[in-house]
């Protein structure tokens, strides 16, 4: 059974790989086996990312890539292919937040949010699920939020890009499972990052957590890595359309 979550001879993409949940996704990717190319606008964290998982002796290989461009997801997984071969597993993970009362939020920032975290996560599904279908094989997995799920004050765009996600996710996965091609995507909680822990250790973090979270604490990144590699490998290969979701157990409330 265990032979089941072995991603040798895989190879992945992670896009917003560098920090975060991003790295704590590639990383276990690597640590299961796969080669992993990293994408995002900040190449030199993708770098020390990468250099991470060639100490694991793995391949890695880091692109560019802006989803602000439309263009710029074809290129990426042009680019990520032509260094470690044809994609087994895409991870979209890039996101942004846009936090802000809806009554005052500027279409800009709605459309900025949309632009990357729904209108991108499309365009690199397509980009690489073409290639999927014609070998009729291959992972996509979307990284939503359970913000998808649930209303959060201050999240509107956030929240509808990642529902949005997650209806995607389901969509496509309809659409290709007659190719060989899985869908699924993930929908973490409040984890903490470089970005949050400040905010989520200080003491109104940690009132707000223990109000939202029945575990009463945020997830460490570490967490995210066994549902990644659950995803990506055989263990879930009768598993297509789903949203798995690791949140403390807020989606439950």
């Amino acid at each position: 059974m265990l032979k089941d979550f072995d991603l040798g001879g895989k190879t992945a993409l992670v896009t917003g790989g560098g920090t975060g949940l991003g790295r704590a996704l590639a990383l276990a990717l690597a640590e299961a086996g796969a080669d992993v190319a990293l994408a995002a606008r900040r190449i030199e964290k993708l770098e020390e990312v990468a250099g991470e998982i060639c100490s694991m002796g793995r391949r890695a290989a880091v692109v560019s890539l802006d989803l602000i461009e439309p263009k710029s997801a074809g290129a990426a997984v042009s680019e990520a292919e032509r260094a470690l071969g044809p994609l087994d597993i895409l991870v979209n993970n890039s996101g942004i937040s846009g936090a802000g009362w809806a009554s005052d939020l500027p279409l800009e920032e709605w459309d900025r949010v949309m632009a990357t975290n729904l209108r991108g996560a499309f365009l690199m599904c397509q980009a690489a699920g073409r290639g999927m279908i014609e070998r009729k094989s291959g992972v996509i997995i979307n990284v939503a939020s359970v913000a998808g799920m649930v209303g959060i004050k201050m999240l509107s765009a956030y929240s509808a890009s990642k529902g949005g996600l997650i209806q995607l996710t389901k969509t496509l996965a309809l659409e290709w499972a007659r190719h060989g091609v899985r869908l699924n995507a993930l929908a973490p909680g409040y984890f903490l990052t470089d970005i949050n822990h400040e905010m989520f250790t200080s003491e109104a973090g940690e009132r707000m957590i223990k109000a939202h979270i029945p575990m009463g604490r945020a997830g460490n990144p570490e967490e995210i890595g066994g549902a990644v590699v659950f995803l990506a490998s055989d263990a879930s290969r009768f598993m297509t359309g789903a949203a798995l979701v690791l949140d403390g157990g807020q989606n439950a409330m």
